[in-house]
């Protein structure tokens, strides 16, 4: 039986998952489908609890085992990059060594209103679950899937929209990380403040240390932001309980290697992992990892759907960022 049909057959009787459960989900397709890469993902609480019916249809339809690339011995420091030796024995020490360097990096100008922010991020579950919509319909539909997005760094429409508290544009969020202060405690309380917590539809209101998290999370996914206030982010990061860091260097959607920083999802037997480049320090992109084997039961009549530790269920990779003159270009 192959993995689409023993999917349908999973979710047939599975319980319609809420608005708040799907919109993680929905938001990143949608975005990636019709070409446009908002500022930040969609702030729901609960992209921490995954339902059945959304585990069951990204493990199914689009389940895939990164490769990790481990040190030949162990030792404390990691590869030499041109930002220096990685020393990857600790959160606090890689990104207070990513902090470090970026400290002492020029500080470019803000964007103009008028430009564009290009980006490009592989995500081979969106890519492959486009691939096999027919073709027929394929033709039919006014969206196509594409791995590039351009939004516009001034878009005062999305600003002025109140019915969508969760959504910041690339400027409020530049300017966000640039006012932020500079003790860790103090940034973590403003951001919990800007991005705040779920409630009602939306999800149950998260521990102090899982808001933090997913606060961060989502102004690192921001572009561009100052190298000054990158550094602040991470040092803040360092110190949310319950964030680590692997040891060594791991491939991304891309094949590239990159720093992993990680968190474990408790509920979900599953940890977030925020890609960093160990180069220049940027945002490389996200994983979500299984941490510990598991079955998710299906309807009656099929058999359960088997998670192995180190299944990645999501695996996002940022391969190009840019500030633009113009939608449509690259450079």
């Amino acid at each position: 039986m192959d993995e689409m049909t023993r999917l349908r057959e999973l979710r047939a009787d599975a319980p319609v998952p809420d608005r708040a459960a799907l919109a993680p989900g929905r938001e990143r397709l949608t975005d990636a489908i019709a070409g446009r890469n908002r500022r930040t993902r969609r702030l729901w609480a609960d992209w921490r609890v995954a339902s059945l019916g959304a585990v069951v249809a990204i493990t199914a339809a689009a389940l895939f085992v990164a490769q990790v690339v481990a040190p030949s011995s162990p030792r404390p420091a990691g590869p030499a990059t041109v930002a220096g030796d990685l020393d990857l024995s600790s959160p606090a020490a890689a990104l207070g060594g990513a902090a470090d360097f970026l400290e002492r990096q020029e500080v470019p100008p803000e964007p103009r209103p008028d430009q564009w922010i290009y980006l490009r991020e592989e995500d081979p579950d969106q890519k492959r679950q486009w691939e096999e919509v027919p073709a027929e319909i394929r033709e039919q539909m006014d969206m196509t899937y594409s791995p590039d997005s351009w939004i516009p760094y001034d878009d005062k429409a999305a600003e002025n929209d109140e019915s969508d508290s969760d959504y910041r544009t690339a400027r409020e969020s530049y300017r966000i990380a640039a006012g932020l202060p500079e003790a860790p405690e103090a940034l973590l309380a403003k951001l919990r403040e800007v991005f705040p917590t779920g409630s009602g539809p939306d999800g149950p209101r998260e521990k102090k240390d899982d808001h933090s998290f997913r606060a961060l999370t989502v102004l690192l996914q921001s572009y561009p932001l100052p190298p000054g206030a990158l550094a602040r982010i991470y040092r803040a990061l360092a110190t949310v309980e319950g964030v680590g860091v692997t040891d060594h260097l791991i491939r991304d959607a891309s094949g590239r290697q990159v720093i992993a920083v990680t968190r474990e999802n408790g509920q979900d037997n599953s940890r977030r992992e925020i890609l960093v480049d160990p180069v220049d320090y940027s945002y490389a992109g996200e994983r979500e990892v299984v941490t510990r084997a598991h079955e998710i039961s299906g309807p009656d009549g099929t058999e359960p759907m088997v998670l192995k530790r180190g299944d990645v269920l999501m695996d996002i990779a940022r391969t190009k960022a840019a500030v633009v003159d113009a939608k449509g270009r690259k450079t």
